[in-house]
Formats: C-alpha cells, structure tokens, sequence
C-alpha cells in the first residue's frame, strides 16, 4: 500500500496539531525532514521524539513532537507517524506539502479507518463506531458510539454468526452423505431450538434501532396544537433562544421549524409547526399537513393550547397517537393570563381543560414566564433512555445494520418454516447461508468495494 498523510486536528487555528503519515515507507519519509537526537527510522516503537520538520532545502518549517508506532501496533495496523506541530494554518499547510512532495499521498476521507478495517484492527460496526463517536453531540451518543467501538454488536453479532455456522455445517455434512437419508448430523429438535433462540437474539437487535436511532439522531419532539397558542414562544424558551419568529397574528407559522436541545446527555430535535385551524390559504394548508406529518414521525407530542382558548385534543386522534407508542403530553399556555376564579372564567376553563387531559401529562404554565425545567425532565422520563444504561452496548443506531437484520430474520424464519414442513438439510441449508451472508454484511466478512466507499466517504478527512 501507499503512503498516506493528512491533518488529523479540525480546520482552523490551535495550539497544537496534528499530522498523521501510515503506510510502508512512513517512517523512513518522515525521518527524511526530520532533525532530531534520534533518527525516527531507528526510534524503537511507541516512542515519542522532539525535534524539527525541515523542508529538502533546509528550511525549518516547525518544531515538532513526532510519535513512532511500528506494524501491527498502530491504528491503522501499518508504520504510522504523528507530527505534533504547532496550529498555525501555514505551518499545517507547509508540514503537509514538504511531507506529499518526500512522496506520500493526500489521504480520502475516512481512508486511515479503512487501512484499519482492511488490516483487521476492527471489523466494520467498529470502523463506523469511529465516525459516530467523532459526531457525538450528547453523553448518550458518546456511550453508544463508545460501546460499539469496544465491540458490543459485534461481540452479540459474532456469537450468533458462529452459532449459524454451526447449524450450516452439520446440515452441509448431510449432504454429503446424500446417498443415506436416513443420517441426520443435525438433530432437528436442537436445531430448532437453536433456530428460536438465534430469531429472540435477532429480534432484540432490531428492537433497539428505535431507540438507537432517536440516541443517534435526536429524539423528535414535535410541538403541536392551535394558532396563538405560544408553541414558538415554548420553542423559544425551550432553546434559550429566538429560534422561531412570535406573533399575535394566527398562522404567522407555516412552515415547520426545527432545532435541537441537550437534556441530560441526550439529544432531542424539536419541531415547531403551523398552527392548526380551517383555513383557505394555500399556504397555511401545507403547512399544516406537514405539521400533521410532523406528529407521525415525533416520539413525543406537546399538545399546546391557551388558557384564553383551551381547544382539546380530539379523542380519536389522541387514541391514534398512543397507539402508535407516541409519548403525549399537554400543556395548557399563558397561565399568567388566569384570573381568579369567577372574574372572567379563564380559570373555570383552565380546570376543565386539565380535567379531560390526563393529570400526570398535563402542564399548566406561562411559555414566557415560568421554568421550564420540570416540563424538560418530563421530556427526558418519556424519552425513556438511561444514558448511562448497560442496554446501549448492543443497541443498533445504523439504517445499514437495521436492514441487514431484517434481511437476517427473514431468512431465518424461512428457516423455521421449512423445518414446519419437514423441508431436507439441503434447502434448510440455503436459508441458513442468506442469514449469515446478511450478518457478514454487517461485521464486513462479507462486503464490496461500493459499500466500503460509501461507509467511509461519510468520514471526516485524517481519520
């Protein structure tokens, strides 16, 4: 393989930062610019060595930290070192060229990774583990990113792929002794067994996406309700910022806005949309639908309503939500707008209104005045993730794996129904074979040059 370099440090000014070289010759060509003590190419390994980067003519470009690991004992597996130089943008640019002119080559994104994963430091859910634990934006995505760096799936992944082995090979010795039917090498009743306990493990696998996927990508909370009822003033107030543009107006809203918010170490995405209302602007109705497409895709809903105007949520479509496993909660705004009771009835209608939502999901509060904090716990409570809990360490966050799991199930439920109808070793054998060809998807014992592009594509360049 060639030699490769890049900036490992993000883009900009720092104190420090860092140059990666890997490859064969990555020692010897770095040492070919360095001035030091100790020439790097007699350096024992994991050593660390001050000196200074100097260019073929002899001008000093830095004073530089080089580190020295040797094969197999570095990231990449290959001769690797690191030049610690200082943040200068110049002198980043200039350690770089003085390195691309000795003979190396500008590395692609994510090409240190791949060197990894094709020299067998990881397997492919660890590789990508890398480019999430680098995206991390919460505790909860650093815990599960983290795990699956360590191996979490791939240890879960591994375990069931030895066992499916196991099955293939005892049904694959059967054919060879085609001629006598009456030999089975694989009990079927253990099989079957087998079979139950691998589907449970899968099954397990694919449930966590849900979870995973909202740890990874946010959990969406889509705010929802009547116009004028304070939904951007909530959102707002929720960021600590003018996110969302507030007015008397109704349907100054049409679109849907969207930011993010950090609740304990976990990343929630919420959504603003257009307040619903008959109307025949063509405009606002978009908007509306999509705020209906909104709450589809939303893990939690915030129905919101004013106390001057404390439209219910209607039964049917509440039903409709909670059946779907969708989080609700209510929140009856503008509190600081109830008078004492008998005055206007503000108050009389408040009460109603939180006497026909359920009490335990219920907010009365002022978007503009009041805390929000007990109203972002309960967010967080029915986000239902413990970022510090076990359960991340197997938890699947990628669309790649989900599909290949469903890919893995079906084949082996296709299993089980043969098995039902008394189908031969040989086409059992067929099944077992699409099950393991769909985790080795996974893992990378079994993949191709597109998916490996595309995986490591989506990496930053330097790692």
């Amino acid at each position: 393989m060639n030699t490769i370099c890049a900036i490992s440090t993000p883009p900009g000014v720092g104190g420090i930062a860092v140059i990666r070289v890997s490859g064969d010759s990555a020692i010897p060509m770095v040492d070919c610019l360095f001035r030091g003590k100790v020439s790097l190419s007699s350096a024992m390994p994991n050593t660390i060595h001050y000196g200074e980067i100097v260019t073929r003519s002899g001008e000093v470009l830095d004073q530089v930290l080089c580190s020295v690991f040797r094969t197999p004992h570095s990231f990449t597996g290959e001769d690797t070192v690191e030049i610690a130089c200082h943040g200068s943008l110049y002198v980043q640019q200039a350690v770089l060229h003085a390195l691309i002119d000795n003979g190396c080559r500008q590395a692609g994104p994510g090409e240190f990774t791949k060197r990894a994963f094709l020299n067998g430091k990881m397997d492919l859910t660890e590789a990508e583990a890398v480019a999430d634990l680098i995206a991390a934006r919460s505790k909860a995505e650093k815990n599960m990113a983290l795990a699956q760096l360590k191996g979490g799936v791939s240890s879960e992944l591994q375990n069931l792929r030895q066992k499916l082995l196991t099955l293939t090979s005892l049904l694959e010795l059967e054919l060879d002794f085609a001629d006598h039917e009456e030999l089975e090498f694989a009990d079927r009743s253990e099989l079957a067994e087998l079979v139950k306990t691998i589907d449970a493990k899968l099954s397990a696998l694919i449930s966590s996406f849900r979870q995973g996927n909202a740890v990874k990508n946010g959990v969406p909370v889509a705010i929802i309700g009547p116009t004028n009822a304070g939904k951007s003033t909530l959102l707002n107030a929720l960021l600590g910022e003018e996110r969302a543009i507030v007015s008397d107006i109704p349907g100054t809203t049409r679109d849907t806005i969207e930011d993010t918010l950090n609740i304990n170490g976990l990343h929630f995405r919420f959504i603003d949309t257009a307040g619903l209302r008959e109307t025949d602007d063509t405009i606002e109705s978009i908007g509306i639908k999509r705020t209906f497409s909104a709450a589809e895709k939303a893990q939690i809903i915030l129905y919101m309503c004013s106390v001057t105007d404390p439209a219910p949520l209607d039964e049917t479509t509440a039903t409709r939500w909670k059946t779907a496993g969708k989080q609700v909660f209510y929140i009856l705004n503008k509190a600081d707008l109830c008078t004492p009771s008998g005055e206007s009835g503000q108050n009389d209608q408040a009460h109603a209104a939180l006497t026909n939502a359920q009490e335990n999901n219920t907010f009365l509060l002022s978007a503009k005045y009041d805390s929000l904090e007990p109203l972002k716990q309960a967010i967080y409570r029915a986000a239902n993730v413990d970022v510090e809990s076990p359960s991340l360490d197997a938890t699947i966050s990628s669309t790649r794996h989900y599909d290949a799991l469903v890919r893995a199930r079906e084949a082996l439920q296709h299993v089980r129904q043969g098995m039902r109808d008394g189908l031969s070793g040989e086409f059992l054998s067929l099944d077992l074979q699409d099950c393991l060809s769909a985790i080795g998807e996974i893992t990378g014992e079994i993949t191709n040059d597109e998916v490996l592009g595309n995986i490591f594509s989506k990496f930053c360049i330097g790692k």
